[in-house]
């Protein structure tokens, strides 16, 4: 089982094979990394490439951001910040992949930056923006492993059907490792930032964030709340128990929760909305 395990983590780490990062990102990645570049040098490079720079900017305005009013991508970079863009860009690469018969991941993962972002803002906690990036990209392992290791995601679903467990149990099963494990080698070999590689990592297992929690128990909470009221397609039908690790980070009380689920009810509707209308515009652009 571990040479599976073992292969698999190979080909996450091996950048060069995912077609998921375009050359922009890494051009955007170099400058971020050198004190000396400014917003303008990095907007230029995102800028060279006009459909991620319309999808970044949608995204940009989009309900996971709060309906920013943003119009250039310095403006984008300027209010959401350098790495908040590159995990646009990244999310953006990745929908762009992704099968129509993934989209319901897809909604999936824009419902739990949604709520990542509510969670933040209602608990008055810094860097909302990012920890909605956090969020939107938690799952992006299950977009890897279905890419890269198809005739085991069969398995994988063939296995929750007969055992009734866990997206992630299935996983375990099968590849020896999940989908959160898998994410977290992308994030770090595409060198993202700790504060989102580890809440990825973390998300189904808040006691091992070392390092951001906090940020790791918002995303936490967004999944199961997401799970819980049946948006989108998160692999499996089965909703986990909010973690004490996760209460007990955010100090959160169940009336709290109540008001949270009454608000993500009607954000939902919006989302739901933006998401039908990205389907729309990327099935009419040009390949």
């Amino acid at each position: 089982m571990d040479e599976k395990r073992n292969e698999l983590k190979k080909i996450i780490m091996d950048t060069k094979t995912l077609p998921t990062l375009p050359g922009v990102i890494n051009k955007l990645n170099a400058l971020s990394d050198n004190d000396k570049s400014s917003v303008q040098e990095m907007a230029r490079i995102v800028s060279s490439d006009q459909v991620l720079s319309a999808r970044i900017l949608r995204l940009a305005n989009s309900p996971s951001y709060g309906f920013y009013r943003v119009s250039t991508i310095s403006n984008a970079m300027i209010l959401l910040g350098v790495n908040v863009v590159k995990s646009l860009a990244l999310s953006s690469s990745i929908f762009e992949i992704m099968e129509k018969n993934s989209v319901g991941l897809w909604e999936h993962s824009l419902g739990v930056g949604v709520a990542s972002n509510m969670i933040a803002a209602k608990l008055g906690l810094p860097e909302c923006e990012e920890i909605a990036t956090a969020g939107l990209l938690h799952d992006i392992g299950k977009v890897i492993i279905s890419l890269k290791c198809s005739e085991a995601e069969e398995e994988v679903r063939r296995v929750i059907n007969e055992k009734r467990v866990y997206m992630r149990e299935a996983e375990q099963e099968v590849i020896d490792t999940d989908h959160a494990e898998v994410g977290g080698w992308l994030a770090k070999s595409w060198f993202l930032p700790d504060k989102l590689s580890e809440p990825i990592n973390c998300h189904h297992n808040v006691e091992t964030s070392e390092n951001h929690r906090i940020k790791t128990a918002v995303v936490h909470i967004a999944d199961v709340l997401i799970k819980a009221s049946g948006f989108g397609d998160s692999g499996d039908d089965y909703v986990p128990q909010i973690q004490q690790a996760a209460w007990d980070a955010l100090k959160l009380n169940e009336q709290t929760v109540t008001e949270l689920v009454e608000d993500l009810e009607d954000k939902l509707v919006e989302v739901k909305n933006f998401s039908l209308e990205l389907q729309q515009n990327t099935d009419a652009a040009p390949n």
